[in-house]
């Protein structure tokens, strides 16, 4: 799985900063090599000397960047695949928490060779959540806290979202204050078809 994640980094960095920002983490991590290739295994310790190195690039913690990442993979135009598969979890943001703990394997549909960690869904109170993290991808939880922070602005909800520290999994609170809280982007169900003449 680690080519996923490692391709998905490399484009983020590549699409957010450009290509000599990119070429510096390359020189930084020691890979020796400029491209990775999704559908390849990678030594686990190649994604980490990646994340070191982008965290002396930019002079941020991991949290920080990670977030960023899982905010790149919802609002970029080249992941818009992942973006329409995240929006089928629900017709709004309410919805789409609800569903969250079926991501794996929502996502295992759409890609087999990717093993996302678990997700525990836990209503706190009246549109409070609990959502804990299982182990397996070093680092999701703060992508996945990108991913949700984007989508409750996709959605057009008002949602306040934060990493939870100090427990033996990681842990994501979700309270959602308001889920039509603004028109958000444009979603169509079926994607939208080119004319023929």
């Amino acid at each position: 799985m680690q080519g996923f994640v490692n391709r998905a980094v490399q484009c983020f960095v590549r699409d957010t900063y450009g290509w000599a920002v990119w070429l510096n983490v390359v020189r930084r991590a020691g890979l020796g090599f400029t491209n990775f290739e999704a559908m390849l295994v990678y030594p686990p310790h190649i994604t980490e000397n990646i994340v070191v190195a982008l965290e002396i690039e930019f002079r941020k913690p991991r949290s920080i960047i990670l977030e960023d990442l899982g905010t790149y993979l919802v609002t970029s135009p080249t992941t818009e695949v992942l973006r329409r598969m995240l929006r089928f979890g629900g017709e709004d943001f309410g919805e789409f928490i609800l569903s969250l703990d079926e991501l794996p394997d929502r996502a295992r549909l759409a890609l087999a060779e990717i093993e996302l960690p678990s997700i525990q869904l836990h209503s706190t109170g009246a549109k409070q959540y609990l959502i804990e993290i299982g182990e397996g991808l070093p680092g999701f939880s703060w992508a996945l806290v990108g991913v949700l922070r984007a989508l409750a602005d996709d959605y057009g909800a008002l949602a306040f979202i934060e990493h939870k520290a100090g427990s033996k999994r990681d842990q994501i609170s979700v309270v959602l204050a308001d889920d039509s809280f603004s028109h958000g982007r444009h979603f169509e169900l079926a994607p939208a078809q080119s004319a023929t003449g």
